[in-house]
């Protein structure tokens, strides 16, 4: 069953063409699998392998073209027509004398669409300089055109079902940073964590099942808070150091990602003093964001909130999230820092991540949310404050909680 009805599919795939036209592009080749999924419904990790989805201009439906195996899941798990399928024999599969890219063009030049201005995603992880290389050795009379983050523009606007979809995928990464938590105990080994945080993420809730994130557990620990996007080891907690937790719920492919820092025992005045800082600044980013305002607008905010502290962070406050596959939960296109012009509009989606790293300690508290009529709401209901685990410690001979 598709997750979205029909309607909304045709819907996006007409917004889709309207960018097109509007860029001067007759035909789009889709490598992107979340912008994939948005426009067809496609669902599988296939991504490894050369595919795609063409948009035409002046045909009503997408085609999907992938490897023989994966094109079972294209007719079954979208609402292209099965003659829209086509698929490539496995002998093209990483190979040193054929190339995917090389039936591709032959496809296109069999429909007609040898000689068209082909937009392609230049800049995603799952189109090759090899594959437009290829394209263009056996597309000559063709123009290529960057159509990078075009879909992924589409994209920034959710609809109802979306956000549903958020929801629930928020209430799973609440209950996994809440199940979460309690592992994290001087003796207990990181990897353990990291498991009970997948062990929930994948679980889900009683109500709404979760899938695999697009980006693993963060877990960096001790002085290794300062480097933000390490995951984990097999060595066990120590009293007296901080572990930043983020992670995402995802639901339907659909990611509400949170992030919190642990203290094991006293935490040090400094990152009481950090945390501070950093609540402080989120929340009144929370209370002032609305619709109307610029991405910088919003980073503005949190900048003058801890300047007061005499503290200058240079890195963005967040960025778009939603739909996506592995490497990134992020959608690329507004991110909430200096420069970044985009007008924020009811139902786009943000992550606010305003931690702060510093040479041998960092602080991580993020929030989800979605951009309403007058303010924000968040996806997730879990405390901003640090989280300070002193009850328990754990016998590393024998794994037993005391």
């Amino acid at each position: 069953m598709l997750p979205f009805d029909i309607l909304e599919y045709q819907a996006r795939v007409n917004e889709t063409k309207q960018r097109m036209e509007e860029q001067g592009i007759e035909v789009l080749l889709i490598t992107d699998p979340a912008n994939m999924n948005y426009l067809s419904g496609y669902d599988a990790w296939s991504f490894y392998v050369h595919q795609m989805l063409v948009l035409i201009i002046d045909q009503p439906q997408p085609i999907w073209i992938g490897r023989h195996m994966d094109a079972l899941g294209a007719k079954t798990g979208t609402w292209i027509y099965d003659e829209n399928v086509i698929d490539y024999p496995d002998y093209y599969v990483h190979s040193p004398t054929h190339h995917p890219m090389e039936f591709i063009a032959e496809i296109l030049t069999q429909i007609g669409q040898a000689n068209r201005r082909i937009g392609v995603e230049m800049d995603n992880y799952y189109y090759t300089a090899k594959a437009h290389a290829q394209l263009m050795r056996h597309l000559p009379d063709a123009v290529f055109l960057d159509a990078d983050l075009l879909v992924n523009k589409v994209r920034l606007i959710k609809s109802e079902q979306e956000i549903e979809y958020m929801k629930r995928a928020g209430l799973i990464a609440e209950q996994a940073m809440y199940k979460g938590r309690e592992s994290i105990r001087a003796g207990a080994r990181q990897n353990d964590t990291a498991a009970e945080l997948y062990y929930h993420i994948v679980s889900g809730t009683e109500e709404y099942g979760g899938e695999y994130p697009a980006i693993v557990p963060f877990l960096p620990t001790g002085e290794n808070t300062a480097i933000p996007h390490l995951t984990w080891s097999d060595r066990r907690f120590k009293e007296g150091e901080t572990v930043s937790i983020e992670i995402a719920g995802c639901y339907k492919r659909y990611h509400v990602p949170l992030a919190r820092t642990a203290a094991i025992g006293k935490p040090p005045e400094k990152i009481l003093g950090l945390t501070a800082y950093v609540t402080e600044g989120l929340n009144e980013v929370l209370q002032k964001i609305k619709p109307g305002m610029t991405c910088e607008d919003v980073n503005n905010i949190w900048k003058a909130s801890i300047h007061r502290h005499g503290i200058v962070k240079e890195a963005r406050l967040g960025y778009s999230v939603g739909l996506n596959y592995p490497p990134d939960w992020g959608e690329h296109t507004a991110s909430l820092r200096s420069g970044d012009q985009t007008i924020l509009q009811p139902n786009m989606t943000f992550h606010l991540i305003p931690a702060l790293w510093f040479d041998n300690y960092g602080i991580e508290i993020s929030e989800t949310i979605k951009i309403s009529d007058t303010g924000c709401e968040t996806f997730t209901n879990f405390p901003r404050d640090l989280i300070i685990q002193d009850r328990f410690t754990t016998n590393p001979q024998d794994g037993k909680i005391s």
